[in-house]
């Protein structure tokens, strides 16, 4: 991949395109797909979504009691335990999947966690880096062989345009000098990114593509550990919680572009890109707002990628992708 590629190509949906738009007349009969967050939020979406088409679907869930109550009434669904902060429970969930497939077409990684309080997870890890990054990152390695046993396997990684508040911090990625929320939210979601140009960088030989994405704004459970002040105070909500900050998505129009992604055949041949409003997204410059959508070039780097990569395999010993 490189920034030319990283450019619109007029894909006939846009920001206020739904699930329903882009998985119009779809048959996935004989689609296997792994959804993690898949019982709520824009991952529920992603679920129904695909489960309407005839997928298959495994969501993998911390709270595996509330996602079989979710997922009650969808078809082809069934949830195995696993959460991303524990990586001997990501690894139980992948041998679980192992054990129950001969190949896997679609994994969806759109659980995650944002602006939240300091937790240091597993070794000491910063915790935003080790769900949003780590957790799925192991989960994608464990579960590469799958994968790469099918024809044309894509990958779907959630990041946002939160990659925009920073590179990967090399000196100081679990910040120990000093904790800042938001930063670290950015830093994970730039790992989202550079995982999918890394992971398509070594999977194209075996069929298997991955693309980062910005959902866009959305108002779901992934601001759970923000007060009701702070998402006033940023024009987000008014003081009943309804919506009314400037350019929000339903959660099925921000599951759009994630679905898209997964099934659109103008994305043929193509991987290791960044997308946004059911299209690639151009390369932003870095004085633009965050608000004015884009991928900056850090975050879709190919050595950096590679750097980040050589850094999550020896952090979580995940099994290695063959290169």
């Amino acid at each position: 991949m490189t920034t030319t590629d990283q450019q619109p190509l007029g894909s006939p949906f846009r920001a206020t395109s739904t699930a329903e738009d882009v998985m119009a007349g779809l048959d996935l009969s004989g689609v296997t797909a792994v959804v993690t967050g898949g019982y709520s939020g824009l991952g529920l979406e992603t679920t129904r979504g695909l489960a309407a088409a005839g997928a298959r679907v495994i969501v993998p869930a911390r709270r595996a009691g509330i996602a079989r109550a979710a997922l009650d009434g969808v078809d082809g669904c069934e949830v195995v335990p696993m959460d991303l902060a524990d990586l001997d429970s990501v690894r139980t969930a992948a041998a679980r999947i192992n054990d129950s497939l001969d190949r896997l077409d679609l994994l969806m990684a759109v659980a995650g966690v944002m602006a939240t309080p300091e937790r240091r997870v597993g070794p000491g890890w910063e915790g935003q880096l080790a769900v949003n990054h780590f957790g799925h990152f192991t989960l994608v390695c464990e579960l590469y062989p799958l994968l790469a046993a099918g024809s044309g396997a894509r990958v779907v990684v959630n990041s946002s345009a939160g990659h925009t508040l920073t590179d990967i911090r090399r000196n100081d990625p679990h910040f120990r000098t000093g904790y800042d929320k938001w930063l670290a939210y950015g830093q994970s979601k730039t790992a989202n990114s550079l995982f999918a140009v890394r992971l398509d960088a070594l999977g194209r030989d075996d069929g298997v593509r991955a693309f980062a994405l910005h959902p866009g704004k959305i108002i779901t459970g992934l601001q759970r550990e923000m007060t009701l002040q702070e998402q006033i105070e940023r024009g987000w909500v008014d003081e009943q919680g309804n919506v009314i900050g400037a350019d929000f998505k339903t959660p099925s129009q921000g599951a759009a572009t994630g679905l898209w992604a997964a099934t659109s055949p103008l994305l043929d041949g193509r991987g290791g890109l960044y997308l946004e409003d059911c299209d690639i997204a151009r390369v932003s410059h870095p004085a633009e707002p965050m608000d004015d959508g884009g991928v900056r070039a850090y975050a879709i780097a190919p050595e950096a990628a590679a750097r980040l990569w050589d850094l999550s395999a020896a952090a979580t010993g995940a099994t290695p992708i063959p290169r």
